[in-house]
């Protein structure tokens, strides 16, 4: 294992695997989120399976955890090993001509989205495991005892309009962090042949389609909550 970190293409292909693994989560969540603009009573179904099932608790949700960290860690240490092999100055060298704005700040866009994580384990996954696991109530329901609580609070979150400006910001950085992400992810695993073409377009549809769905998602609910 130690000899997959030790070199650069190991080191970017266990990046590609990371991202691979986030891009589906990613897939997963938005159209789990997407239900509560069409079916507040499916989104509270799926959201109650999702986070009272043993299997996606105990093991999914710490594997999602550790592939979080384990992405933006590497990503931090690429960035500097390649920022160390980079000493080397060239006096002509342009770098907006020879690489996009998102291959360059790749760093900068990926702090933002870890940020933003934060604020969501803020708002979302730390109130939940504290209902969980520390008040006990399995229920998933409201006062009430009858109706489930996941569709209230996830519109009660999206009231704040500083909250869904937070997120749309984050957003757009995630899409322009895929953008780039996305393909490079591909290129890492050696993915460079008749299917490239295909995989751009496929990669764009994906960078900027889905955070546009959460976006969405945070306006709907800012605007149609009550």
């Amino acid at each position: 294992m130690s000899g997959i970190f030790s070199s650069s293409v190991g080191r970017k292909f266990a990046m590609a695997l990371s991202a691979f693994f986030l891009m589906i989560f990613l897939l997963m969540h938005v159209s789990i989120n997407f239900t509560s603009v069409f079916s507040p009573e499916l989104f509270n179904k799926m959201s109650h399976f999702m986070g009272t099932n043993p299997v996606i608790q105990g093991l999914m949700q710490p594997v999602l955890i550790i592939g979080v960290v384990f992405h933006f860690v590497m990503g931090f240490v690429l960035e500097y090993k390649n920022n160390k092999a980079r000493q080397v100055s060239y006096a002509k060298n342009n770098g907006g001509a020879n690489s996009t704005w998102m291959s360059r700040n790749m760093l900068l866009s990926g702090a933002v989205v870890l940020a933003f994580l934060v604020l969501h384990f803020i708002d979302f996954w730390i109130p939940e495991m504290n209902v969980k696991y520390i008040q006990g109530d399995m229920s998933g329901l409201l006062a009430d005892g009858e109706t489930f609580r996941y569709y209230h609070e996830l519109v009660e979150k999206f009231h704040s309009p500083l909250r869904v400006g937070a997120y749309v910001l984050a957003f757009v950085l995630l899409a322009l962090h895929l953008l780039h992400g996305f393909m490079s992810a591909f290129q890492s695993v050696g993915a460079n042949n008749k299917y490239t073409k295909a995989l751009k377009g496929f990669s764009k549809v994906y960078a900027i389609g889905v955070p546009l769905l959460f976006i969405f998602i945070a306006v709907f609910h800012h605007f149609n909550g009550h």
